[in-house]
């Protein structure tokens, strides 16, 4: 029990440290941000007023209102103070709080990508064991081709192929969108009708990465001399593998799967463009070519604590799966 004890205490303390550390990073994502987007070309006046030409005092009224006018140290100032409030200011293009209306596209974003990324990680996992199982035979060049293949293709244009066959000439699935405006179908089961082929497209990518990973990891694993001693007392490679093999091999796969999961809301953006899914990607997309100053920024930082955050967890993960990730002070 004191062991025990001991063990959780130094994990909360790695992960105060972490947290800790996370705030001036985070800060640095709010600055750089703010920078970049001040940077970028274009008048964010454009997507307030449109096209149509206004009067002038009208214009420079609007630009002093939102303190454009003002210096870029002025305009960091003031919005570092609402951010530090949750306050990420109001939408120039969709004429609403940005906060809300990211909070709800990243719903539709998770709903694309957590699906995806967990059966991703099972079959990255499967394929791994399989082309173990099945080393130099059909079978394993087959999933290798498999991996290549999911990894190296464009998301953009292998969604468009799957539209053209499934929605355009067999009109199994839906081209488009989340839910249909009328279906005869549950809710659920018609969400899962959308995400068929969006869905496909991020597991086949995703699956790819980790199977290279895992493979890559098992091979390695399977060579130590731990795993020759245990088959020489007569140990079955089944339990070999579950209780020796894998565990050892578990760190660079759970690094590549907390790495997929922290860039999850901001990794469809190609695919939420093709299938026009109404997630982040699409938002952010829309921000950009909007000059939406207010939606980009706040993007930007939801993306960036999303990832540092499943960094944080990733790391605790690895002192749960293996003993020799130390977590205390010292």
């Amino acid at each position: 029990m004191p062991r025990l004890r001991f063990r959780r205490d130094g994990l909360a303390r790695f992960l105060l440290r972490r947290l800790l550390w996370a705030i001036p990073v985070l800060l640095a994502i709010v600055v750089f941000n703010f920078v970049l987007t001040r940077l970028a070309p274009g008048d964010p006046l454009t997507a307030i007023l449109g096209d149509y030409p206004v009067p002038a005092d009208y214009a420079d009224e609007i630009r002093a209102d939102l303190r454009l006018d003002q210096p870029m140290l002025v305009q960091l100032r003031y919005y570092l103070a609402h951010v530090l409030r949750g306050d990420f200011g109001h939408s120039f293009a969709n004429r609403q709080a940005v906060l809300p209306m990211i909070m709800e596209r990243a719903g539709n974003t998770l709903a694309l990508m957590l699906p995806a990324l967990v059966l991703a990680s099972l079959l990255g996992v499967v394929f791994a064991r399989l082309s173990l199982l099945f080393q130099g035979k059909s079978i394993d060049g087959f999933l290798t081709a498999l991996s290549l293949f999911g990894f190296s293709v464009p998301v953009f244009w292998f969604g468009q192929v799957l539209i053209l066959i499934f929605a355009v000439e067999l009109h199994l699935f839906p081209a488009q969108g989340m839910f249909a405006m009328r279906s005869k179908l549950p809710d659920f089961l018609d969400y899962l009708h959308h995400w068929a082929l969006p869905g496909f497209v991020v597991t086949i990518f995703y699956a790819a990465i980790v199977a290279r990973v895992a493979q890559a990891s098992i091979k390695e694993a399977v060579t130590g001399d731990y795993v020759m001693t245990a088959l020489a007392k007569g140990a079955h490679e089944r339990r070999v593998f579950w209780r020796h093999v894998f565990p050892n091999a578990l760190i660079p796969i759970v690094s590549v799967i907390g790495y997929n999961f922290g860039l999850a809301l901001t990794g469809a953006i190609l695919v939420e463009s093709v299938f026009a899914w109404p997630g982040l990607g699409s938002l952010f997309m829309q921000s950009i070519i909007a000059g939406d100053y207010p939606t980009m920024q706040g993007i930007f930082i939801f993306a960036g604590t999303a990832v540092v955050l499943s960094n944080i967890v990733t790391d605790a993960v690895y002192g749960l799966i293996d003993p020799r990730v130390r977590h205390d002070d010292s």
